[in-house]
């Protein structure tokens, strides 16, 4: 029989970055008694969520809700935009970017792949004038959309969203620009309509707290229109029939009726808190979290500082040493999970998940974890991060008081 009591006495540590740690608060919701999704009290609901995520979107404009993984949704902002055989360019920065590419590939797409070679460009973010020079180059505008990760869950590089738009517009170049923020959203400021974003996609099990069954479409004007002329086949993914159903508050199909109860309460949440309280806080245990690394002496995946998730932190562990078999010590003995190394980066690094339901004392555990850990397996650490991470979140408290004061 399958025993559902995986852990020992104490709450599991879960730091991967995604999904995330679910608050008491959302699990209660979630425990309501299911309503007729047809019936009034489900359209009241539905009218809530649909106004509330544009305001996490920071959009004037639909948002479309599935019960679907972010990788349906992936699908769906692709078979509404385009048609069969449609050039789009792509850019590497991690695996999940790659897995994207192969979806499309999958859909009959002709896809390009920019990007820094090697294990290189899986520690960089997006970089806008490589797209600028691509599009210049395409003066018959072949290329019909371009699709970039905003935050690389599998290396924690976030990527200028901002600049990319400018670059398509630098190049006057029709293309769509669709962009992956499933693991950003709630976490790192995004702006679906200052930005020029057509399509944003994302999920529930990150930033807004869920576990994993909603992901998002973000619609810009262009990217409607678009999809009344697209040819790629759909009918669960069409967007005409939940646009139309979504204005009383319905979906054409049964919703997540239990999840959606959670999403109003995880809106709640994050706007009670104020989205600039929310980045702001997931900036600072970053912060910490990353003086942790450099006090331990070992690198941190993402070599641009000015691109550091406030998401996650990548771990690149020194040469010769197996970072799955440092994860699974620290899961063994302290009941903790951390994020895998995936694709070009697997056995190198690992991964530390500091998003959504997170706090000062949860990311001292963690680092406390990790740290006993690395040390158990043998790793020559240069100092305490766990000192360094404390100094880090003294001081900014400190700076913060003496702000009030």
């Amino acid at each position: 029989m399958l025993r559902l009591d995986f852990h020992p006495a104490g709450r599991h540590f879960l730091q991967i970055p995604g999904p995330s740690p679910v608050p008491d608060r959302l699990l209660r919701a979630m425990s309501y008694p299911t309503i007729d999704h047809r019936g009034p009290e489900f359209g009241a609901l539905g009218l809530a969520v649909l106004d509330g995520i544009k305001k996490i979107f920071k959009t004037r404009h639909p948002v479309i809700i599935y019960p679907a993984s972010g990788t349906g949704a992936w699908e769906a902002a692709l078979s509404n935009t385009m048609n069969p055989g449609d050039h789009v360019l792509m850019f590497e920065t991690g695996h999940f970017a790659s897995l994207w590419k192969k979806m499309a590939d999958g859909l009959g797409l002709k896809t390009e792949f920019l990007g820094l070679p090697g294990v290189e460009g899986w520690r960089r973010g997006v970089q806008p004038r490589m797209i600028e020079d691509r599009l210049r180059a395409d003066a018959a505008h072949d290329i019909k959309a371009v699709c970039v990760v905003h935050n690389e869950t599998s290396t924690g590089v976030t990527s200028d969203i901002a600049a990319v738009r400018r670059a398509i517009d630098a190049a006057g170049h029709p293309a769509l620009l669709l962009v992956d923020t499933i693991s950003g959203l709630a976490c790192a400021d995004y702006r679906h309509d200052e930005w020029g974003v057509d399509v944003s996609i994302s999920g529930s099990q990150k930033g807004l707290m869920l576990p994993p069954g909603i992901s998002f479409n973000a619609l810009s004007p262009k990217a409607i229109e678009r999809s009344e002329q697209a040819g790629l086949p759909r009918s669960f993914w069409r967007w005409s029939e939940i646009l139309e159903m979504n204005k009383t508050g319905y979906w054409p199909y049964t919703p997540s009726t239990n999840l959606l109860y959670a999403l109003h309460e995880a809106l709640e949440m994050i706007l009670d808190e104020g989205l600039d309280a929310v980045f702001a806080r997931h900036q600072r245990l970053a912060r910490a979290c990353r003086a942790a690394v450099q006090a331990w002496g070992l690198e941190i995946q993402c070599v641009e500082p000015e691109r550091y998730s406030p998401v996650l932190t990548g771990v690149v562990m020194p040469a010769g040493v197996d970072a799955d078999a440092v994860r699974r010590l620290i899961y063994e003995r302290f009941d903790m999970s951390l994020g895998t190394g995936l694709g070009k980066v697997r056995g190198s690094m690992f991964r530390i998940g500091h998003l959504g339901d997170c706090n000062d004392l949860t990311l001292m555990a963690t680092l406390a974890g990790c740290e006993m850990g690395l040390k158990l397996s043998g790793v020559t650490l240069a100092g305490s991060g766990v000192q360094a991470a404390m100094d880090c979140l003294q001081d900014t408290v400190e700076e913060r008081q003496a702000k009030v004061a």
